[in-house]
């Protein structure tokens, strides 16, 4: 072959920088503000492994663009470090949307960045009640702790649970839980006879375990996060005889988190929690998105409510970019996300017009033997609340 002549060459590369600048203009960026390291990894994977499932069914082009995700990792739950990060995929990166955001703390720091720069900010997690005030160009596509509260209230009382003992962990969305508990189990006719809250990191629960049972009541109902928290409220809700003494445990999905069920073993086995998703959702979407979520983080992973709030992130993202016909101006956007409404793997779902809060059906699951392993199997559906 020829070599290319030092003129052709220098023609090549101003015709290669043109398609670059003409692809960057045809490419619509996203930042994903995410936790890929550390003791909360599996939040991260389960957020890219949700955008991935999404991407592979439903191709990588919205509006006439193509869409490109760029992760950064926040570690945890860090301010400061989602601060930070934000900007730079603001001024930086160049992103016209940010997305991501598993713990609240996280989401509600980067919102004024989000409102300053007209930014749509999709919350692929973070669960307080009202987080979406803290900037009009905030959606939520996960859910609100509060919401998912009332249901499992109303169905102890319905089934001869009349006193409950609350443990939650110490920030926001615990407090926002337990407020919901407090508030719903006695008006659903119930007793609290006593309510605890939790280091946010802490596994050790053998001190709360033997204080509720030696205050005996008929159910616990908890909210702790995910992976190693959970599963050290589920060993010593075992090791300390709470069953056996007739004290039943409930609470949020937190603490029957997918993709620790086999670390956890059958120590899950018949607890009772309330969430907008399962895995064992039995929709044909859900299990064309669970078979794409294996595919793209790995056979064994299970998806999550926050795999699941990957792929709605992005479902409302392409939506929105579709109305726009790819403008991607920060307030069309977001003006484009309200009310709209969709098929999701968990069922069907919108976006409140007024709060740009997701509006979804609440799932009653009880843990139970799927095949070889352990699910949350639905067994009672409350509908679509705000």
């Amino acid at each position: 072959m020829k070599r290319m002549s030092r003129l052709m060459a220098a023609t090549a590369a101003i015709v290669a920088f043109g398609a670059g600048a003409a692809m960057a203009a045809d490419t619509v960026k996203v930042g994903l503000v995410g936790e890929m390291s550390g003791p909360f990894a599996e939040f991260g994977a389960q957020f890219k492994g949700g955008l991935e499932a999404f991407q592979a069914i439903n191709g990588t082009e919205a509006g006439g663009k193509t869409v490109e995700v760029i992760i950064k990792d926040v570690g945890g739950p860090n301010p400061d470090v989602a601060k930070r990060l934000a900007q730079e995929l603001i001024v930086r990166d160049k992103v016209s949307i940010l997305t991501g955001f598993g713990f609240t703390p996280n989401a509600a720091a980067v919102a004024p960045l989000a409102t300053e720069a007209k930014v749509p900010m999709v919350i692929m997690n973070a669960a307080a009640g009202g987080l979406t005030k803290a900037s009009d160009y905030m959606v939520r596509v996960s859910f609100s702790l509060p919401t998912v509260v009332p249901p499992m209230a109303q169905w102890l009382v319905d089934n001869g649970y009349k006193k409950a003992y609350v443990i939650v962990g110490d920030y926001r969305p615990g407090h926002d839980t337990e407020a919901a508990f407090l508030e719903a189990y006695p008006a659903a006719g119930g007793e609290v006879v006593g309510n605890v809250r939790t280091p946010l990191m802490t596994v050790d629960f053998a001190p709360y375990m033997q204080k509720i049972k030696d205050a005996q009541p008929d159910v616990i109902f908890a909210f702790v996060n995910a992976g190693d928290v959970m599963a050290g409220l589920l060993k010593a809700y075992r090791e300390k005889g709470l069953e056996e003494a007739g004290i039943k445990l409930v609470g949020t999905g937190d603490i029957t988190f997918e993709p620790s069920m086999p670390a956890v073993g059958d120590a899950a086995e018949g607890v009772v929690t309330s969430y907008p998703y399962s895995m064992e959702h039995p929709s044909e979407l859900n299990k064309a998105f669970v078979k794409a979520f294996k595919e793209a983080a790995g056979a064994d992973a299970m998806p999550s409510i926050m795999a699941v709030g990957g792929y709605d992130a992005m479902a409302v993202i392409y939506a929105a970019l579709n109305a726009t016909g790819g403008d991607t101006d920060g307030t069309a956007l977001v003006d484009a996300m309200k009310g709209m409404e969709w098929e999701s793997p968990r069922g069907p779902i919108s976006i409140d017009p007024d709060t740009r809060d997701i509006v979804q059906n609440i799932y009653l699951r009880k843990v139970e033997k799927v095949d070889d392993r352990y699910g949350n199997v639905e067994f009672e559906t409350f509908e679509p609340v705000k």
